[in-house]
């Protein structure tokens, strides 16, 4: 097994030129004519609306329940845990709806 097959990186010496410069290849249309943001298929449809959704209960339900919380049922519980759970559904929602298939 070489290095090459694990798709580790290789070092091509005709991807280079003379004074050592890359050379261009066809991958690297993209660099020089990018793709303009408008021409993508990018809306704010339901998804960006289950993120709105999450945001409200992150920095406005889960204070309001922090706030609410009674005194003898354990305020370190509500501290850690009410702030915790509403933010790891915040940042797991937000990665689901940026990732398109």
């Amino acid at each position: 097994m070489s290095s090459s097959d694990d798709g580790g990186y290789v070092h091509d010496p005709a991807a280079f030129d003379e004074d050592g410069e890359p050379t261009e290849s066809a991958d690297d249309d993209w660099l020089v004519n990018p793709a303009h943001p408008e021409t993508t298929d990018r809306e704010f449809d339901w998804r960006g609306w289950t993120v709105v959704g999450m945001i409200v209960v992150a920095f406005i339900i889960a204070p309001a329940a922090i706030l609410l919380w009674p005194p003898d049922v354990g305020y370190r519980f509500a501290l850690l845990t009410l702030p915790l759970f509403p933010a790891f559904f915040l940042a797991v929602t937000a990665v689901w709806a940026t990732t398109r298939p």
